[in-house]
């Protein structure tokens, strides 16, 4: 990302005013990420409110607290609109509190090994209880599915909970496995889920290990590989998925597992898409002392330790390499599926360096890099993603 953009602390880091008025206030008057289903009006006041009361930090009551009226109003609207007969305008104003909830609970949750906050655990659940009201409405409903973790081990547990969405009709579809990242997990992806009900194939959405209802133990680096097991196992079962044709994508901390799945468990993909995906130098103790002062909206290491099951960041930034990163542990020198990667040259969070290094080990990789672009490639990525998702599914 060069040395002057990995030097610099970006502004929005001094406090919530900075937060909503240089990075937060401009995506959320267009509905992008991560106000994507949401409207300005919806959080205008309460980013006024937050402001007003110098309510600075992401991860206090105060801050998640002040989402909740909101939300809950817009769920009642949203009653209404379903008993007046327009469920389409139910389901607009359901996914609109979603995206209140969504930011109320940032910037993370895990319930491994316990709850990490009470307050945003509530906006979790009342996300997805919302979340539901809304697929009820739709032509192609969502069905929430407790996977057996047949595979588990040690401190894994014992159900892996999912979202699934099947096109209507009888017989085995294509099917994306759909991972999600640090902070965006099921209820959030209804664009990309609508995207592949559209192409005829299913999905089901996962969280990854130490995010949100993850069963996996998140300190455990062969966790995943338990868990991934399982879920294929359990969709070989289900009888709506062609197994030949399963699909990866892993989007920004979810793109370290499609690399790790892509090597793992490669005879039973079809191809793996790693989008804003870190794998080795994320890890390291340099980078991760700048990290906190790039892109995310709030301190990066705070979170990223909870989610690998370090009790503080010192302990994180001290280990985690050894023990996480996939060049160290050897994953990625084993051959691989077909493995597309995806980020922005200037990412700040997930260096861009970690997708490079892939083309040195294993089998031959696929990439596109977006010069200038921020994590994750947005907002050209996409335009590359489905094409070639496209194409292997046609070539498998």
């Amino acid at each position: 990302m060069g040395t002057k953009a990995y030097e610099a602390r970006m502004p929005h880091h001094d406090g919530i005013k900075a937060l909503w008025e240089t990075k937060w206030k401009f995506p959320c008057t267009i509905s992008v990420y991560p106000f994507h289903d949401g409207k300005f009006e919806d959080f205008e006041g309460i980013f006024n409110h937050l402001i007003e009361n110098n309510i600075n930090d992401g991860t206090s009551p105060d801050y998640t607290s002040a989402f909740f009226p909101a939300a809950e109003a817009l769920t009642a609207q949203g009653d209404a609109a379903l008993a007046g007969g327009d469920p389409k305008a139910a389901s607009a104003l359901y996914l609109r509190a979603c995206t209140v909830y969504r930011i109320a609970r940032f910037p993370y949750i895990t319930a491994y090994p316990e709850v990490n906050c009470p307050v945003k655990w509530a906006a979790w659940e009342a996300q997805k209880k919302v979340y539901t009201k809304a697929a009820a409405t739709w032509e192609v409903p969502l069905e929430e599915v407790d996977v057996p973790h047949v595979h588990k081990q040690g401190g894994d547990r014992d159900v892996i909970p999912v979202y699934v969405r099947a096109p209507k009709g009888e017989g085995k579809f294509p099917v994306v496995i759909l991972m999600t990242g640090l902070d965006g997990y099921r209820p959030d992806n209804t664009v990309r889920c609508d995207e592949f009900l559209s192409r005829g194939w299913g999905v089901v959405v996962v969280e990854i290990p130490g995010t949100a209802d993850c069963p996996a133990d998140s300190a455990d680096p062969e966790s995943p590989d338990r868990l991934w097991s399982s879920l294929l196992q359990w969709m070989g079962r289900d009888g709506r998925f062609e197994m030949g044709k399963v699909l990866v994508w892993g989007l920004s901390s979810g793109g370290y597992y499609a690399i790790r799945i892509a090597h793992t468990h490669r005879t039973q993909l079809v191809g793996s898409i790693a989008q804003g995906a870190g794998c080795h130098y994320f890890y390291d103790r340099e980078w991760l002392e700048r990290a906190d002062g790039h892109e995310y909206p709030f301190k990066l290491t705070p979170a990223m330790a909870m989610k690998h099951g370090y009790k503080t960041t010192e302990e994180y930034k001290e280990g985690v390499q050894k023990k996480f990163s996939l060049l160290e542990t050897g994953i990625i020198q084993q051959p691989s599926t077909r493995l597309l990667l995806i980020n922005g040259t200037l990412d700040g969070l997930m260096p861009i360096e970690d997708s490079m290094m892939l083309f040195e080990y294993g089998s031959p990789k696929e990439a596109r890099f977006f010069p200038g672009a921020l994590h994750m490639g947005y907002p050209m990525a996409n335009a590359s993603v489905y094409p070639w998702m496209e194409s292997v599914m046609a070539s498998a």
